[in-house]
């Protein structure tokens, strides 16, 4: 049987497939990229063409190159590899530019193109998630839908410029994949249906601060005309001089000296992702960050500060975020069941605030806001405010003072936890921006969802396709402005709100705001 990474990797012929393969191609779509022909499936209405390859095999550490050219259609049936990373991430491989289309038709249609650029910060994921099928969300809109896998962790984002030289752009390599995937965008998305003249990317936590970064990136310029960041930001990126220690300790970690640091090009990639589990030496706690750097070759300055990124001033842009952020992460935690007020304190640690102001301080505040809420109600709130919302509140009020248009949400429809905690969590909007609220692993569903996924996947439709987010199933949403702070609540009745949760807002905004990682 013809594997996965067979077939993309040699650019499999349609005379090379078994001879049932063979007639089930030919009755399938097929596109003329650049680079050779693909064959997809059709399915649910939709033309579906998986693991397309937008880069060739990736050296490590380089930035990346296009594919070599092929002659024969080659199978787009199957999603090619994810970065390799730590967790149970299937099919990975250092071979892993691919991406994935859905398309309502293989014409002249000209379509909204709407690119998903996945989460797990920048260490884990890929784009074949159940909940990042684009189906209904083509099909939905007339548009077509790209997800994509790109370089991760140290393999995308480890500094080695100022140890070795050959590796100049080694801090910025993931970020440089997605650029390359925006121009395969560019050139070949006519032939599937879609309008290189319409591009939108959207994406969630780590997702959305890849947006946000290249929005400051010179490479970036002109390949996409909208923007959606769903609870991810980039105020600032990592310095190099960080850049440089973390990388040093993640030498060291491998058993390398830095003037050794070319050998971790031909490591074994699992020992390079085992020694990313060591301290980082700039937080002081967790494994080792790896992201974007200003390396002031491809990222020349933060993406917003001292302000917004000038390039992406005329890109309309939603930025959004869920009210109870973290209760994605803490709310299945054990050591937060049964919090009192003097257990607190402990829980909300530097590591878990990453800003500098102690823990009474913080408690104080809340109990003089909110004097009716429980320890429990605090930890998420505060946590929320302080070290999640922070960097969207941050873009979006420079985008106001740049005079950039801007929308905000906020999402208070509740989805439920593995435990079975209600909230508006971190990654709870995912599946109502795509209308897949069914789908395997979604956790926003029951009464009310679709109600919400219909309001919030024509949002981000109609933005796609005007660059404007209103349409008829929504009260005005006006832009994010100052000193007002317009912000749509999404809910089975969506609301508009003047500064929501203004005196949380007020209360961090006193305290200097450090991008974790920087």
């Amino acid at each position: 049987m013809l594997t996965r990474r067979s077939a993309l990797l040699t650019g499999l012929t349609a005379a090379a497939l078994p001879s049932t393969s063979l007639a089930g191609a030919q009755a399938s779509p097929r596109a003329n990229t650049q680079v050779g022909p693909v064959i997809g499936r059709r399915q649910e209405g939709v033309s579906v063409f998986k693991g397309i390859r937008y880069g060739g095999p990736t050296r490590r550490f380089q930035p990346p190159e296009s594919p070599a050219p092929w002659r024969d259609p080659a199978a787009a049936f199957d999603y090619g590899a994810a970065s390799p990373q730590r967790g149970d991430e299937p099919n990975q491989s250092e071979d892993c530019l691919f991406l994935n289309v859905w398309t309502p038709g293989v014409d002249a249609g000209r379509r909204p193109v709407m690119i998903y650029i996945h989460g797990g910060a920048y260490s884990s994921g890929s784009g074949s998630e159940p909940l990042y099928d684009g189906t209904r969300l083509a099909s939905r809109g007339d548009v077509v839908v790209v997800t994509l896998n790109h370089r991760l962790n140290a393999l995308g984002y480890a500094y080695l410029a100022r140890l070795a030289p050959g590796f100049e752009d080694s801090g910025n390599v993931g970020q440089l994949d997605l650029i390359l995937a925006l121009r395969w965008v560019r050139d070949n998305i006519a032939a599937f249906g879609g309008d290189p003249g319409r591009v939108m990317v959207f994406g969630q936590s780590g997702g959305g601060a890849k947006i946000a970064t290249l929005m400051a990136m010179p490479a970036a310029r002109g390949l996409f005309h909208r923007a959606a960041t769903m609870s991810g930001q980039q105020v600032t990126a990592s310095g190099p001089v960080n850049a440089t220690t973390r990388a040093t300790a993640w030498l060291k970690a491998l058993g390398l000296t830095p003037d050794r640091a070319h050998e971790a090009a031909n490591l074994p990639v699992e020992r390079l992702l085992e020694a990313q589990s060591v301290e980082d030496p700039i937080l002081g706690y967790g494994g080792l960050y790896f992201g974007p750097v200003l390396d002031f070759r491809s990222l020349p300055r933060h993406p917003f500060y001292p302000d917004a990124a000038p390039q992406g001033l005329t890109i309309p842009m939603i930025i959004g975020n869920t009210r109870e952020e973290t209760l994605g992460f803490m709310g299945n935690d054990p050591k937060n069941l049964g919090l009192t007020w003097d257990t607190l304190a402990a829980r909300m640690s530097p590591g878990v605030m990453r800003i500098d102001i102690t823990p009474e301080a913080v408690i104080a505040a809340y109990r003089g806001m909110h004097p009716d809420w429980s320890p429990d109600q605090v930890l998420i709130a505060a946590t929320t405010a302080g070290r999640s919302w922070r960097g969207a509140v941050i873009e979006a009020e420079e985008r106001a003072r740049a005079g950039a248009p801007a929308w905000v949400y906020q999402l208070d429809f509740p989805g439920e936890t593995a435990s079975g905690r209600k909230g508006a969590f971190h990654t709870a909007d995912i599946p109502l921006v795509f209308d897949n609220v069914n789908a395997p692993g979604s956790r926003t569903n029951g009464p009310g969802a679709q109600v919400v996924a219909d309001r919030m996947s024509d949002a981000f439709i109609a933005l796609a396709r005007e660059g404007d987010p209103n349409h008829a199933g929504l009260p005005r949403w006006d832009r994010y402005e100052l000193p007002t702070r317009q912000t749509l609540l999404f809910d089975v009745e969506p609301r508009m709100a003047n500064d929501p949760r203004g005196d949380e807002r007020a209360f961090f905004s006193a305290i200097p705001y450090i991008q974790p990682g920087t």
